[in-house]
């Protein structure tokens, strides 16, 4: 069957908190029609002005050639998509799984003969702290299901007695009591943090692959509170000794369970393994925007050709490609009096018009202005490529030079964990 990828077709990008409007609004300039549904209250406002915006996506699926699903917990709604005959690309109900049952995740790579490291889930900090005395080390505590989107409550020990994680496991139970939900205590190991991540056509993985390495602290040099992530650099790549340990494994599986779309598996490698920590069946955010500025072809056309099942290799970037958040108040917690104090309607102010580069994120456009909106405070996403690390931060880092965002703040070392670690990966065996 012939596939017309240039010609323009309707996307229905379906989001959970208006995350994906970079990509929704860069498919639109590519001449495509787009509409953007938000599912979260708060986040309604994303996107308005940039982009035309639906109340309820259902009454819009026999308009769309395409549907577009951001993140997990869509798999249901992807399959019987899927089954009536749309083209989706989304997640599956074992995608879903996936990531968000920590535990089934951790199941599932021992089913498929994946090295993992030791763990146990727990529904009572009590149980939790009664296992830790009995068996003192060093652990990291990993929340499941909806309360792991606050990843703050993320803990990494340091003690090797587990004394550090007694106390927060304490302070946990006295903060949340029974409403915390499941949690997963795993053996913690120290090694290089790196996620191998590929897009998935229904059939088989997609080459190049891409490699991309977290920073996710809110200050530099990994310190302060967990935020999910300030940004990220990556490269990306043809084969990978991690991906076959790890993702590669999966490919069968993946195409049992009728999943097209993108999938990423975050791990801590070292001298005597790799260890898959968790997955992300979806979207990486702000991996994929950062994937964007190394990818060289339309990215409507490219989710449109993976959806669709076409195989074909991506063409990318050489070299680089580095990302930054740029955040205002309350981020990386919720606090809606100090947001709407600080930064509610804040505009973004560019000393000189070049946008290139610059990635909305929860913003809505009025007058041609972009206001920041939402509630979380998470403005921009910047992005700079180079043949060198050292050359992509420093586009990125000049590219936020032209950025005026009253009380904004940003991390300014994000790449740099690449000088040390590839070292670490080259000794390993691992690039």
């Amino acid at each position: 069957m012939k596939k017309h990828n240039s010609l323009p077709k309707n996307f229905l990008f379906v989001s959970r908190w208006g995350e994906i409007l970079d990509i929704a609004y860069t498919t639109k300039n590519e001449g495509h029609d787009v509409k953007l549904y938000i599912e979260d209250k708060p986040s309604k406002e994303i996107g308005s002005g940039f982009i035309k915006k639906v109340k309820d996506w259902k009454k819009h699926i026999e308009w769309a050639d395409i549907l577009i699903f951001d993140y997990t917990g869509f798999g249901k709604e992807c399959s019987a998509l899927r089954t009536s005959g749309k083209v989706v690309f989304g997640g599956s109900e074992y995608t879903d799984r996936l990531e968000l049952d920590r535990n089934f995740g951790q199941q599932e790579l021992q089913k498929h003969k994946i090295k993992t490291l030791p763990f146990r889930e727990f529904e009572s900090f009590q149980d939790a702290i009664t296992y830790v005395e009995n068996n003192p080390d060093a652990y990291v505590v990993k929340p499941s299901g909806e309360t792991q989107e606050l990843k703050q409550l993320l803990f990494v020990g340091s003690d090797d007695e587990g004394l550090d994680v007694i106390r927060v496991l304490r302070a946990y139970d006295k903060s949340w009591g029974n409403d915390f939900g499941n949690f997963q205590l795993q053996k913690k190991v120290k090694g290089v943090e790196i996620s191998v991540s590929a897009f998935f056509n229904g059939i088989e993985f997609l080459k190049p692959i891409n490699i991309t390495f977290e920073h996710k602290k809110l200050f530099p040099k990994e310190l302060g509170v967990s935020t999910g992530e300030m940004g990220s650099s990556m490269f990306w790549v043809n084969q990978s000794p991690i991906f076959d340990a790890t993702l590669k494994k999966f490919e069968a599986t993946l195409a049992k369970q009728h999943f097209i779309g993108h999938i990423d598996i975050n791990c801590i490698v070292n001298g005597n393994g790799i260890y898959p920590l968790e997955f992300t069946s979806r979207f990486g955010f702000p991996q994929i925007f950062i994937q964007r500025a190394g990818i060289n072809e339309p990215i409507g056309e490219l989710l449109y050709k993976v959806a669709t099942g076409q195989n074909f290799k991506i063409s990318t970037k050489k070299g680089f490609q580095v990302g930054a958040f740029i955040v205002v108040p309350p981020f990386p917690y919720n606090d809606k009096k100090t947001f709407e104090l600080f930064s509610k309607d804040a505009v973004v102010v560019f000393r000189k018009d070049l946008k290139e580069g610059v990635h909305p994120m929860h913003l809505k456009k009025v007058n041609d202005e972009w206001l920041i909106t939402g509630n979380t405070g998470i403005a921009l996403l910047v992005t700079g490529t180079g043949i060198t690390m050292k050359d992509a931060q420093k586009m990125m880092y000049n590219r936020i030079s032209n950025i005026i965002v009253n009380n904004g703040y940003y991390r300014t070392d994000i790449g740099d964990r690449w000088f040390e670690d590839s070292d670490r990966l080259w000794s390993w065996g691992l690039l």
